[in-house]
């Protein structure tokens, strides 16, 4: 099992800080939790319906024709490999570091790459895998730029598999609304990171309907439960809150990379969701931060630190605490 933010639990019995003491800053999960409809007792009793209406409210909120509910973008990125016969990968890196594990383990040939590099090794891939924006450098890729890519693999029966797991603050730079019912092209999206619903465990996939049809099957029936899918129609069609959601993320995300770079750890990159941070005392730092009960996500290639956003007041004057004593510790070193 790789690495992933999150795993709280494990740091509260690391450290002996009890769990309701720890700010989460791991997950790059928005904060605050929508507001939720209180779900009929039916939704737990009966198996899920797909004519229930979750697929008619995604398709309005993501502006497409068709798509597929999933258990979590997850089982996509890691079924997807297993729809086509051994071949050439490409993945570019760094990023979500399930895609690269999913396609290996399927006995594909793999190779990371950087989008410099795309162009020069394109020819050799029957696959390339893109996660836009990117985690955790959040870095974008032009939809021009992934379009000509696409236009390449799919010409000698190639895929481009895009995931847009942070996407939703930005949507006009989405390829589903125009795009994602191309051949070779396939988008993942996730629900629960903007949403601020992770435990929700539900994402969306987008192709063309032959390979949707191929991918449902292999996920088989009763993907998403019926709480789930009750709750996500609601959230999705809460299109006022949407506009209002987006514009407080990315306040708080530039609150966020000023915080940093007053105290010397200037972004890198970073999304409306979190800031990306690289620096030779990434590990320091992330200990020292732990410690107070702070919990970041660490990488090691480049070393460096993603931070999600605080919930609240004391959530930012904590982390402003947190990165103001580990300067004072360092400058007595």
């Amino acid at each position: 099992m790789l690495e992933h933010g999150g795993r709280l639990r494990r740091a509260a019995q690391q450290y002996g800080i009890p769990l309701a003491e720890w700010l989460d800053l791991s997950t790059g999960v928005s904060p605050w939790p929508w507001s939720l409809p209180n779900i009929p007792t039916n939704a737990w009793m009966r198996l899920p319906e797909d004519s229930d209406g979750l697929e008619a409210a995604a398709c309005r909120y993501y502006g497409a024709e068709q798509l597929l509910p999933l258990p979590g973008s997850q089982a996509a990125i890691q079924l997807l490999p297993k729809l086509r016969r051994p071949g050439r990968v490409g993945v570019v890196s760094p990023c979500y570091a399930e895609h690269a594990q999913a396609w290996r383990g399927a006995g594909h040939s793999l190779r990371e790459v950087s989008d410099q590099e795309v162009s020069h090794h394109l020819e050799r891939f029957d696959v390339l895998v893109v996660v836009n924006p990117n985690n955790p450098t959040g870095r974008r890729i032009e939809p021009g730029v992934l379009l000509e890519w696409h236009a390449q693999l799919q010409a000698r029966s190639g895929w481009l598999v895009v995931d847009e797991a942070f996407m939703d603050c930005t949507p006009e730079q989405s390829l589903v609304a125009s795009c994602a019912s191309r051949p070779g092209l396939v988008v993942l999206r996730s629900f629960g990171k903007f949403f601020g619903l992770a435990g929700a465990r539900l994402g969306f996939a987008f192709a063309e309907p032959r390979l949707l049809a191929s991918l449902a099957q292999l996920i088989g029936p009763w993907a998403v439960n019926g709480p789930t899918r009750w709750v996500a129609q609601a959230v999705l069609g809460d299109f006022h809150e949407h506009v209002e959601r987006r514009r407080d993320l990315a306040d708080a995300s530039r609150r966020l990379a000023g915080l940093l770079g007053e105290h010397g750890f200037a972004p890198h990159g970073g999304t409306s969701l979190f800031q990306w941070a690289v620096s030779m005392q990434s590990h320091a730092l992330r200990e020292h931060l732990a410690r107070q009960g702070i919990l970041v996500r660490l990488f090691d290639s480049p070393a460096s630190l993603r931070f999600g956003l605080p919930p609240d007041e004391d959530g930012w004057q904590r982390l402003e605490h947190g990165l103001r004593t580990f300067n004072q510790m360092e400058s007595l070193r």
